[in-house]
């Protein structure tokens, strides 16, 4: 099948911080070398979001007129086949841009509003997947309107411990606390970002991230990935900018890479996604703990998922390929 896409949406920039913002093109730009040998006709075109306008800033032209015109570079009545999604935070990530094409019955990669609403949410996510009977940290969630109560959280979730906010991805919001002087700051500091907040309980222990993708019409589970990060935490600066050594495939046992292969397949199957998705868990003595899912995972190349999938010897065009397909049928 040939597929035109007018408006590939990887280029698709949004009010996220900066750095986000940069992800984004960069993954961006990794789709289009990864598709410029297949059959699909691809124009790049760089747009900014904002509230219900989307214009291309160097010419300060909205592209999106009332609920259903389309318009580049003065073509009108464009047909949009299919959207592919690598816009990391919001809209891209938390439900609002899956929504918005959903109602316009537009194909779009990955899974639909609500899962991406779910998963991005990290207290809806850990609550939802806990209630199935996997394991989570312990956690005590907050909102904005709450009063802080640190002797609670001294008592239930020790230190060191982490706050996140809960709806941010690339751990935007996201803080390693050791005591209690810390952590009113470091809340009001996540409170900035989301009027959410999740603290949770360290754990210690080896941490792992495995992809799941919909593949020609059934499930793969990819290679694992162990990351080994130089930083205090798996942030920013150690998923973006080099700070954290990941190995794929990981080197464990197999009785290990058995149980993390199911645990992950499980979540995906458990939170009905489609598409592309990255978990991460980390693995102790007492067990292994889910952490997180990520339905719309980097594609830059210090991204995990583009790792693991040539480890599994699958091609980015293939990947790409694929979404699209999976997407529009």
């Amino acid at each position: 099948m040939t597929l035109s896409l007018e408006i590939p949406s990887t280029y698709i920039t949004s009010e996220e911080p900066q750095d986000s913002t940069v992800i984004t093109a960069s993954s961006g730009a990794k789709y289009f070398s990864g598709s410029a040998d297949t059959e699909m006709n691809l124009t790049d075109t760089s747009i900014n979001i904002e509230n219900e306008n989307w214009d291309k800033p160097e010419m300060n032209e909205i592209i999106i007129d009332g609920v259903d015109d389309f318009v580049i570079d003065g073509l009108t009545d464009l047909k949009l086949d299919c959207i592919f999604n690598a816009i990391h935070g919001t809209p891209g990530e938390d439900g609002k841009m899956q929504k918005y094409f959903e109602d316009k019955n537009i194909p779009i990669t990955g899974c639909n509003s609500y899962q991406s609403k779910l998963t991005f949410d990290k207290i809806a996510c850990l609550n939802f997947v806990s209630s199935k009977g996997i394991k989570v940290a312990s956690s005590i969630s907050l909102s904005n309107s709450e009063k802080i109560d640190i002797d609670e959280i001294e008592n239930k979730i020790g230190f060191p411990c982490f706050v996140k906010a809960s709806n941010s991805g690339s751990s935007f919001g996201v803080f390693k606390v050791y005591d209690k002087e810390e952590i009113v700051n470091c809340i009001n500091s996540a409170f900035e970002v989301d009027n959410k907040v999740l603290i949770e309980s360290f754990i210690d222990g080896r941490e792992f991230s495995i992809g799941v993708i919909s593949l020609n019409g059934g499930i793969k589970v990819l290679p694992i990935t162990e990351i080994i990060t130089s930083n205090d935490f798996f942030d920013y600066e150690a998923k973006y900018e080099g700070k954290a050594k990941e190995i794929t495939p990981a080197n464990i046992s197999e009785k290990l890479e058995s149980e993390l292969k199911f645990l992950s397949e499980k979540v995906y199957n458990l939170l009905d996604l489609k598409g592309l998705s990255r978990s991460e868990f980390i693995v102790n003595d007492k067990g292994i703990f889910y952490l997180e899912t990520n339905t719309v995972p980097g594609l830059t190349t210090e991204s995990i998922l583009p790792q693991q999938a040539r480890c599994a010897g699958i091609s980015l065009k293939e990947l790409f390929v694929n979404a699209i397909n999976e997407a529009i049928i």
